[in-house]
């Protein structure tokens, strides 16, 4: 665990340092393109079940979580011209470096939930929250195109309830079981691999 926690630190720091030009002109653009914050912070669920908040970078307009948690398709109309680009490419999560470098959250582990769904989880699925969780896993790379399954639903919100998320905590859940560095290590490059694919 000592282990992983180096590889966190070390990781995001370095990240954060290289990344930083990025950074500044993503924070431009955002600006530039839509009224607000250049972050977006959330709460979520961390480990042992303690509340954290999470960064993002901003790819919706001012106010959009209050007429949902959830984003349904590719065109969600709340989200901004460019935030369209930042969310194709994931590059809104690149300010959980953060997190990672506070120790909220691992560069590898089960994505963070809002309190809300957290609340729906059985004995077994909160055993997630055993380990930080992280900005990638496996069930985000298999549901990385989960807004699309969401619009083809009747009623997108207990789609993801009743059918999404227990097959991502199973996923997770496998995880948690045999997590190590090198598992980890396949999970980035598996993550950067769907990225460019």
């Amino acid at each position: 665990m000592m282990l992983k926690r180096v590889f966190d630190w070390l990781f995001s720091l370095i990240f954060l340092i290289v990344l930083s030009p990025v950074f500044l002109i993503l924070a431009i653009w955002i600006k530039l393109d839509s009224r607000g914050p250049v972050f977006y912070k959330q709460q979520r669920v961390g480990k042992d079940g303690k509340d954290f908040w999470l960064y993002k970078f901003r790819s919706m307009r001012v106010g959009s979580d209050k007429s949902g948690l959830l984003t349904v398709g590719g065109r969600d109309p709340r989200i901004t011209s460019s935030g369209y680009f930042i969310r194709k490419y994931k590059l809104d999560e690149f300010p959980q470096l953060i997190n990672v470098f506070l120790g909220e959250m691992s560069v590898v582990g089960p994505r963070p939930e809002v309190r809300k769904y957290v609340n729906l989880y059985n004995a077994e699925q909160l055993r997630v929250l055993s380990v930080r969780p992280g900005i990638s896993d496996f069930a985000s790379i298999r549901y990385r195109n989960e807004n699309d399954l969401l619009e083809k639903a009747e009623n997108p919100e207990q789609f993801y309830i009743d059918e999404v998320m227990p097959e991502k905590l199973r996923i997770n859940l496998e995880y948690v079981e045999k997590a190590n560095l090198a598992t980890d290590i396949r999970i980035i490059f598996a993550t950067l691999a769907a990225i460019f694919k």
